[in-house]
């Protein structure tokens, strides 16, 4: 089995809380490791995130120029995904992982 740490989603948010930001690959197991979210507003955002379609976090708010950090463990699935959005395309999402195929 190979082991590779990666980038799972880097990028701007869209407004559609339901976007599919990654998806597990075919014979593959996902451990999310560590998500940051940014704002780079001048005021403050909120952002929406699921694992394999139930809610991580729900209308989080992020301060104006601030960011909010999740260190966890989470294991997805082949096919499982991360899903997410904002209110403002201002919002970034950073996602890593480790993939086990």
């Amino acid at each position: 089995m190979a082991n590779s740490a990666k980038a799972l989603f880097r990028g701007a948010a869209t407004t559609n809380t339901s976007t599919t930001l990654y998806t597990v690959p075919s014979s593959t197991t996902t451990i999310v490791t560590n998500i940051i979210v940014t704002n780079t507003a001048a005021t403050d955002g909120t952002f929406t995130l699921s694992l394999d379609d139930v809610a991580l976090a729900s209308a989080v708010v992020v301060p104006a120029k601030g960011i909010f950090t999740l260190d966890l463990k989470q294991v997805l699935a082949t096919t499982d995904t991360i899903k997410g959005g904002a209110n403002a395309t201002s919002i970034s999402f950073h996602i890593s992982g480790m993939e086990i195929a």
